[in-house]
């Protein structure tokens, strides 16, 4: 981001009254009163037509459930996309189940953005020219359904936020944690990126809780060896419980070296 534009968010959804509260507390609160960021709710019935308020229908072809029609999505978007010219880093966001998972690439890609429209489905999803020909992104948080999009809706933007300068007060935090990739420099001088790895394990006072111990190392005042220690437990639990990310076959030959390394306490 550059400048002081703060990033816009534009969420709309059938259910507006559903995020009276989610933006109210902790980073997300704080970035709107720095003037960092912007969130706006958009109630999709206000584009209906009829005096119903109608915004779903049976799909074609049968099947259950209904579906969001394609103009009242369309008018809604447009509604709330800015016209001016300096907002070309716009993306229009459809969560959906069916869509790519959420990984912390795609927050960081999203968060260079100037606007994200974030469109929350519900029932059986959107008319598929609304994916194919209005949104740029269709973006699942998980492999699982939700019911609607309004909570991912306060994921995605929880997790954007945090990424904003000015968010976080220590700039570090968002790289030091689980799913950042760190740069590394091979013996040639090239520069390639790291697999994605959690974060290590944390511990604070007291220095002994019932019996359970803090690891003497961290108390050691050794940042060298904590480093390294840190490296290897997060590895650890890494290939323990997110195998997908990370295989041992992919490991550097330090992380190796690493992971076969004694360490007292």
């Amino acid at each position: 981001m550059s400048g002081t534009t703060p990033l816009r968010f534009d969420i709309i959804t059938i259910f507006p009254g559903f995020f009276q509260g989610p933006f109210d507390f902790g980073m997300v609160r704080q970035a709107v009163r720095k003037n960092l960021v912007s969130v706006g709710i958009h109630n999709l019935r206000d584009q209906a037509s009829d005096r119903h308020l109608t915004v779903d229908d049976r799909p074609f072809g049968g099947g259950e459930g209904m579906v969001f029609k394609p103009e009242p999505l369309f008018q809604a978007v447009n509604s709330v996309a800015a016209q001016d010219l300096s907002f070309p880093a716009r993306r229009i966001v459809l969560l959906s189940a069916q869509g790519r998972r959420l990984t912390q690439e795609t927050v960081r890609e999203l968060a260079d953005c100037r606007q994200l429209i974030l469109i929350c489905g519900r029932y059986e999803g959107v008319d598929e020219r609304v994916t194919d020909h209005l949104a740029t992104d269709e973006i699942s948080i998980g492999d699982y359904v939700l019911s609607g999009g309004e909570l991912a809706a306060c994921v995605l933007i929880e997790c954007i936020v945090r990424m904003v300068p000015g968010v976080l007060h220590n700039r570090c935090s968002s790289l030091n944690e689980s799913f950042s990739r760190a740069a590394a420099t091979t013996g040639q001088g090239n520069r390639i990126q790291e697999p994605a790895i959690l974060d290590h394990p944390q511990y604070t006072r007291p220095e002994s809780f019932q019996g359970l111990d803090v690891p003497r190392l961290l108390l050691s005042g050794d940042h060298g060896k904590i480093r390294l220690w840190r490296r290897r437990k997060a590895l650890e639990k890494t290939l323990r419980n997110r195998p997908d990310l990370l295989e041992y076959g992919c490991l550097s030959e330090e992380d190796k070296r690493l992971l076969e390394t004694e360490f007292e306490g």
